[in-house]
């Protein structure tokens, strides 16, 4: 295809797609699906050979969220059933980051539900990092702990933290639609925060929203132009009990199309597939790893992964392999001191609206399953 061989020449050299280009790889066949996926391949294995970087998430407070987004079994009113529980001890968050790492994570994200954290939470988060780092002082610390101000930014960085996650989520035209308790732009300036703190940005988007294809390519190209390194994936996991508990539109193929549209438009970026991918992907997640360069490990937030040796045994078999705390992940380019992005945005169309129709989808309620063990619990992680 003309257009792939357009997007390949593009990726490796960090020429930027058109919104034209974007939406064209979302509306290939699944006849062409492996060659999309080929592509892509040949973009990510350029800037990050045949490397999978492994995240392990630590929930150091779950549930009992103010906010309603309308996607989250912590929300405001969930029925979701999930674990609740208020702030790990610093000893208990070390003992499960610990169990991350042992089973091969690199990077520790550290996330507590609710609006944005206080200052007194902030140093919370601080006494925690300390405690990890006395027994791992090379692993990497990621903070998601919602909206946060320049100092509360300032104090993680002083802290030992090396990256903020905060996601967009969805086209900020679409944001209203998952969200009324806070708005698109707080989310980005939580973005600018972290960076300009000197934070590595970590942000990305949740699919099988409801979101048109416009929807997609828009929050895409959002990230590119806040210059993220990192940009998670994530594939709508349909808690019963939450307001999208019907949403059940992705399939495998759909899901690859989405993973080599960021993978296009964010060639040098850390890719990272994130939660939901298997019950979305399910048996296509080995495909996946063409395309991306990054997994999550072991269990989520709130519901339950595969099993942290098989995804190690997915990896190996794949041919691909573990990414090792000497080995740094984003090429050097990426690693320059950047400055915060500039209020001005740059004129982009935009179009908002429905997908083109998918075929209902049977729900499979039966393939999410509530995390039981780990954080908050007397049970040892899954890692």
């Amino acid at each position: 295809m003309d257009l792939l061989e357009t997007l390949v020449g593009k990726g490796l050299c960090r020429e930027p797609l058109s919104r034209a280009e974007a939406l064209a790889v979302l509306e290939t066949s699944d006849d062409e699906l492996l060659d999309v996926v080929a592509a892509a391949g040949k973009v990510r294995r350029h800037w990050f050979g045949r490397r999978v970087k492994l995240n392990y998430l630590v929930n150091l407070k779950s549930g009992l969220c103010p906010e309603d987004c309308s996607y989250c079994s912590q929300r405001l009113g969930s029925k979701a059933g999930v674990l609740t529980y208020t702030w790990l001890k610093p000893d208990e968050a070390a003992a499960a980051a610990e169990a991350g790492v042992a089973g091969g994570a690199k990077r520790v994200c550290l996330v507590a539900s609710g609006r944005g954290p206080t200052d007194r939470d902030v140093e919370r988060v601080a006494g925690i990092i300390s405690a990890i780092k006395e027994r791992d002082e090379d692993v990497e610390i990621c903070a998601c702990l919602g909206l946060l101000s320049g100092a509360q930014a300032g104090r993680l960085q002083e802290a030992g933290v090396d990256a903020y996650s905060h996601n967009l989520n969805t086209a900020e035209a679409a944001y209203a639609d998952i969200c009324t308790t806070h708005e698109f732009g707080d989310r980005v300036d939580t973005v600018r925060q972290s960076k300009a703190a000197g934070l590595s940005a970590c942000s990305g988007l949740i699919a099988g929203m409801g979101e048109s294809d416009a929807d997609l390519v828009d929050v895409v190209f959002a990230l590119r132009d806040l210059d993220v390194d990192s940009v998670p994936v994530n594939f709508l996991i349909p808690f019963e009990g939450t307001p999208m508990a019907g949403n059940w539109a992705l399939t495998p193929q759909r899901c690859l199309r989405i993973l080599a549209m960021v993978r296009f438009v964010c060639p040098d970026v850390e890719v990272r597939l994130a939660g939901g991918r298997e019950i979305h992907l399910r048996t296509l997640q080995p495909l996946a790893l063409h395309v991306v360069n990054s997994i999550f490990l072991g269990d989520y937030l709130t519901s339950e992964g595969q099993a942290g040796k098989a995804d190690l045994d997915m990896i190996a078999d794949a041919g691909f392999e573990v990414e090792d705390a000497a080995t740094t992940t984003l090429p050097d380019h990426r690693r320059r001191s950047k400055t915060s992005t500039s209020d001005d945005e740059p004129e982009r169309e935009h179009v908002h609206g429905t997908s083109a129709a998918h075929p209902p989808r049977t729900p499979r309620a039966d393939l999410v399953t509530v995390r039981r063990r780990g954080a908050g619990t007397t049970l040892p992680p899954n890692a």
